[in-house]
């Protein structure tokens, strides 16, 4: 018999010391009698169990009697303390007392008393008889206590099927499913006949391994016993067929029953559902009410999640006005699956009617709620459904907590989420993995990743839902070096799925990883997931961060072309400010009947904006809604107000956001101050920034924008007052890093870093090309037209530190070596100057993808056409980085 690592492995020998022998200590003096009686023993309620001892003729005289009597009465302990004063008397103790006592720990739950009695027993025989033993096998299986039921079945010296069949349920409920099965197969080869209770509990255990081929064994063992007409028998074999997958014989099996009850239905009806079967499953379910058999909870509850599956609206309202028609309404399991189907449904306020017309509500009901509110973009709601909850007395569970913590982490609510956290902590809670891996998920969004660390880095067994919350949380905190570190880790122990891959593509694009990104492809291929969800598209976006057009055409070639992908290759276009190229691709996309959304419209309008396509760029505005049914939003104004903007056309700009038709937000006044700061309207710019000031005082790129324009236009004093207001309100811009991908291995450049390993080289190598560029009458990074504070604004906005970047690039690679570049900051002037230079003296193409747009360096030439440079568009820098 095999048995697995936390199975029991006491062997069946009386000899043997018991495992609750060392629990108590040993009587002085212990005799049972051991007389036999001919009743049956009762498998029915505790209370009932008791019944067949008979109170009449009972002698108060006798001790087992009056012990007798206080067990019928329930009072262990007196009975406890009774049977402690017989034993002192050396007064036999009777059997069928001992068989009260047992049957009276089992009904109160009483272990340590009912390990008790048993020790008091075992010491008077080595043996146990069948009644006694069959009691005390029935309280060790109910307590779970595997081992002790093992031990009393191997001291019993006779056995029946009731005790295989209490020993085969003790070890299936404990999950133990191969012992269960080994056990079933050890009572057929020792001689026993299974009975009606003995095949429910085998065959619940096929379809929980699930073991197709055990099941078809154990169903001709039903045959072969005689049972194939037992209508219990039948449901559990019906049952184990839908567990294992094999609905045609479950159906013929059902077809073919010659009388049929409730079960019989739920099994076939919930069989169909568990397997993705929902029409049929419904079918059934009006078959089942045109022969007379009334529905039940749990059919209604398994019907009504079938409606949810199957997104039917209609269906699911029909099956609602069933269940206020039969009162089934007042039945909070049902009421929540209502809920729940009402949400996934997008119907929210049907839910909410559902929920405040409720008695009485269970946490389950709140949980359903606030999950709800969560699951449909709705985190206010679900927050305040929480607050609730809380002033009603109801404590969360970890489902609870779980949907709270998302709702926090979307309205970025760390106060709230911290407060979550820690009752986490008292309720025991933190040690459900689901509430793990959304703390993960909240504090990476608020933006505290070593917090994020902390709690992940507790997780004793973290699952691939972990591993991906924290690459994710690593890569929106910018910290794509360790994301990249934490997959590779991932990889030694777990499997990544699609949703990893999507988070690590990210992280890939975001640095410039381009052999990372096709290592992650090239996996993503061999394991038969590189057509899974966002997997394509987030491939497709890989290469067109990482500026590999060609590659990206490719991957585009191959894919599904939904809306989505079409949208991420117009993108790339717009980066580059290809503004032609992406109205050809735009009126490609129309050509091939896909509709564009909202999102196609932004990368549209950008590619105009920096192409000074105004005509165009306002064309497609115009026809969004009349052409597309496309609605404009915040972002789409703002792109037309940039668009006004770079092309000098400020009064337009204004005179377009006064006649907005919703009220502008901080992102298109930022648009007109960028615009401002280009052409040097600084007191437009002013009033642009009042506005912005007013609803966002924490984004940086505003008062960097600010800082420009008073620069431009020599107000010194204004820039240092922006500069104190940054300092007061805590923010500080973020050191210039550049990354550069050499031999597949990723380098990482910070501004004023002298000491990273081929430092000197790097600088040696620079200071040569400054040498030749003030030869060729360049003036070198820092020449004498730009003043010292045009210097040190491009120290503090750009850092130039993708020039290390492309020196360690010149060195590190061969000749003739394209050479990448990922900024994290925008391009100042002299850094362009400085790798136009070094692109045609080395003969090298140097491609630069700074916070807006690519720069593509060829013999001198830039793709940019050498417009403006600093600091253009820093309106980009309040939202996402790319």
């Amino acid at each position: 018999m095999a048995f697995s690592a936390k199975t029991p492995r006491s062997l069946i020998k009386s000899d043997l010391p018991s495992p609750i022998h060392r629990k108590f200590r040993k009587p002085k003096f212990l005799y049972f009698s051991n007389r036999r009686k001919t009743h049956q023993i009762s498998s029915t309620q505790p209370q009932q169990q008791l019944s067949f001892l008979n109170t009449n003729s009972l002698n108060s005289s006798d001790p087992n009697s009056h012990l007798h009597l206080l067990c019928i009465n329930g009072k262990l302990q007196e009975a406890l303390n009774y049977l402690d004063s017989i034993q002192e008397l050396q007064i036999p103790l009777d059997e069928d007392t001992a068989i009260g006592m047992v049957r009276l720990c089992e009904w109160k739950k009483a272990f340590e008393e009912g390990s008790k009695v048993y020790f008091y027993v075992s010491n008077s025989s080595n043996c146990l008889s069948l009644r006694l033993g069959n009691a005390f096998l029935s309280m060790f299986v109910r307590f779970g206590k595997l081992g002790d039921a093992w031990y009393v079945f191997g001291k019993m010296l006779e056995r029946d099927v009731f005790s295989w069949n209490v020993l085969i349920s003790g070890y299936a409920k404990k999950g133990f499913f191969d012992e269960a099965l080994c056990l079933y197969h050890r009572m057929l080869w020792v001689g026993f006949k299974p009975d009606v209770y003995t095949f429910p509990c085998v065959l619940r255990t096929c379809g929980a391994v699930p073991n197709l081929e055990r099941g078809k064994e154990v169903h001709v063992h039903v045959i072969r016993f005689g049972f194939e007409a037992d209508v219990d028998v039948i449901n559990s074999l019906i049952t184990m067929y839908v567990k294992c997958g094999d609905l045609p014989k479950a159906r013929l099996l059902f077809d073919k029953m010659a009388r049929r009850d409730r079960i019989s239905w739920n099994a076939i009806i919930s069989g169909y559902f568990e397997n993705g079967e929902y029409l049929e499953g419904i079918r059934l379910f009006f078959k089942m009410r045109e022969h007379w058999f009334d529905p039940d909870l749990m059919t209604m509850a398994s019907v009504i999640s079938a409606c949810e599956s199957l997104g039917d609206e209609r269906l699911g309202r029909e099956i609602h006005g069933y269940v206020i028609v039969t009162g089934m309404s007042a039945d909070v399991s049902v009421c929540n699956s209502l809920i729940q189907m009402y949400f996934s449904l997008g119907c929210w306020e049907t839910a909410e009617k559902v929920f405040d017309r409720m008695e009485w509500r269970d946490v389950v009901s709140w949980t359903a709620m606030i999950s709800g509110y969560e699951n449909n973009v709705l985190p206010d709601k679900a927050l305040d459904t929480y607050r609730m909850m809380e002033l009603h007395g109801f404590v969360p569970d970890e489902i609870t907590l779980a949907s709270v913590l998302s709702a926090c982490a979307y309205l970025g609510k760390l106060d709230m989420g911290i407060k979550l956290h820690e009752l986490a902590k008292r309720t025991g809670f933190i040690s459900y993995i689901i509430v793990a891996n959304t703390l993960v998920d909240m504090y990476s969004k608020c933006k505290c990743i070593d917090k994020a660390l902390e709690v992940f880095h507790s997780i004793p067994d973290k699952d691939v839902i972990s591993w991906t919350a924290i690459i994710l949380g690593l890569r929106l905190n910018n910290r794509c070096f360790e994301a990249l570190i934490f997959f590779r880790q991932m990889k030694v122990s777990l499997k990544p799925n699609s949703v990893t891959l999507v988070s690590v593509l990210s992280a890939c694009a975001r640095i410039g990883g381009l052999m990372c990104g096709k290592e992650i492809h090239a996996y993503a291929l061999r394991t038969g997931m590189a057509l899974d969800g966002f997997l394509p598209n987030a491939l497709l976006d890989m290469y067109i961060r990482c500026g590999r057009m060609g590659p990206a055409w490719n991957q585009f070639n191959s894919q599904k072309k939904d809306v989505s992908a079409w949208n991420i290759l117009l993108t790339g276009y717009a980066q580059r400010g290809q503004g032609k190229l992406a109205v050809e691709f735009f009126n490609r996309m129309i050509k091939s009947n896909v509709s564009p959304d909202e999102i196609t419209f932004i990368p549209l309008l950008c590619a105009c904006s920096k192409s000074e396509m105004v005509t165009e760029g306002l064309k497609y505005f115009n026809s969004m809604e009349l052409t597309y049914g496309v609605t404009p939003n915040l972002k789409h104004y703002a792109c037309v107000v940039d668009l006004l903007g770079c092309a000098g056309q400020l009064e337009e700009a204004y005179e377009f956001i006064q006649e907005m038709p919703i009220k502008p937000d901080a992102a298109i006044w930022g648009a007109l101050l960028n615009a401002c700061r280009i052409h040097r309207q600084v007191e437009l710019g002013e009033f642009a920034a009042q506005r912005i000031f007013e609803s966002d005082r924490r984004s940086v790129g505003y008062y960097v924008l600010l800082c420009n324009l008073y620069a431009n236009s020599g107000k010194w004093d204004e820039v240092a007052k922006v500069r104190k207001m940054m300092k007061d309100n805590g923010l500080v811009i973020d050191p210039g890093c550049s990354w550069v991908e050499v031999k597949g291995k990723i380098h990482a450049f910070l501004s004023g870093d002298d000491f990273r390993p081929q430092i000197n080289e790097i600088n040696a190598l620079l200071e040569g090309i400054y040498e030749k560029m003030r030869l060729a009458g360049l003036g070198g990074p820092k020449c004498d037209s730009m003043d010292g504070v045009e210097i040190s604004r491009a120290e503090i906005f750009c850092g130039h530190s993708e020039r290390l970047a492309v020196a360690f690039g010149l060195i590190n690679t061969v000749p003739g070596t394209p050479i990448w570049v990922t900024k994290n900051l925008y391009m100042c002037q002299s850094c362009h100057s400085t790798i136009k230079f070094i692109s045609k003296i080395v003969r090298r193409e140097i491609s630069v993808r700074d916070t807006e747009e690519f720069h593509h360096f060829k013999d001198g030439i830039c793709s940019c056409g050498d417009v403006e440079i600093l600091g253009k568009a820093l309106t980009n820098r309040t939202s996402e980085r790319n």
